[in-house]
């Protein structure tokens, strides 16, 4: 009834479209993949099939996502103006072979736009808006026996909101961290110390939510039970095709603007 693809980006959509004429509902791995081939045939066997296809984009499952998205969307911090995202952490430490998985080549979906950025703009994608244009700075500077890069800075524009984000996978600390001003408050998400915060008036108190620490695996067994909920109709997908292929072509822009040294419009 059910299946999960953890394969290699490259193979995500042969996968899924093969599941999906199938029958089987599918939650996939990200990215969803990385060009865009056989994207139309996927769209038409999982309407057609009528099968749920769920991008498991594990971060708009945390709760401090939940929380901020939810604060967000009440409008009580007024529209969104401005997002920076600064984030890292050593990856070898995390992935110690790195060197021997789809990592070390993008062709498989590899380097830090695609395996790590990837996730904090689909992040930033469901908090304020699709990006539409995108300037990437990208290189490898430190990450032993790959030459893909480890380290990325990109500008976007994501409608009114104008976006940066920074990250690499060699630093020592593991820190995450999202700042969104909006034009009645200041938001402030610290990730790796379990908490978000608010400010409503200039050198005002910051107002804090604490969230208990997690284990590993607990998002993702949240993303679990999620998916489990929209293969049983009690909600939708977190994270649907179309949004993850808006974030696939985000993936792209950044990895050609970095070649190109160029601005790209999201298609």
């Amino acid at each position: 009834e059910i299946a999960v693809i953890c394969a290699p980006a490259h193979l995500h959509i042969p996968m899924a479209t093969k599941l999906a004429n199938l029958g089987i509902h599918t939650l996939c791995e990200k990215p969803l993949s990385v060009n865009l081939d056989g994207i139309d045939e996927l769209r038409d066997a999982t309407e057609r099939h009528r099968v749920v296809l769920g991008i498991a984009y594990t971060w708009r499952h945390f709760p401090i996502s939940v929380a901020i998205k939810e604060a967000l969307d009440s409008g009580r911090f007024g529209r969104p103006l401005s997002l920076v995202h600064v984030s890292g952490q050593n990856f070898p430490t995390y992935r110690p072979a790195y060197r021997e998985i789809y990592y070390n080549d993008h062709k498989t979906g590899g380097g830090a736009i695609q395996d790590a950025l990837t996730h904090m703009i689909n992040l930033g994608e469901w908090l304020v808006g699709p990006v539409d244009r995108i300037v990437a700075d990208a290189k490898h500077l430190a990450l032993p026996g790959v030459d893909v890069e480890d380290t990325v800075h990109v500008l976007t524009h994501q409608g009114d909101v104008m976006g940066s984000y920074a990250m690499n996978q060699h630093q020592t600390a593991k820190t995450t961290m999202f700042t969104i001003a909006c034009e009645k408050a200041t938001v402030l998400a610290e990730y790796h110390k379990n908490r978000w915060m608010w400010q409503e008036t200039p050198d005002g108190e910051w107002h804090v939510e604490q969230f208990p620490a997690v284990e590993r695996d607990s998002n993702y067994l949240l993303q679990a039970h999620s998916f489990l909920d929209a293969v049983e109709g009690r909600s939708e997908v977190r994270c649907t095709l179309s949004e993850g292929l808006q974030t696939l072509r985000v993936n792209l822009a950044a990895l050609a603007s970095s070649k190109q040294h160029t601005w790209q419009q999201i298609a």
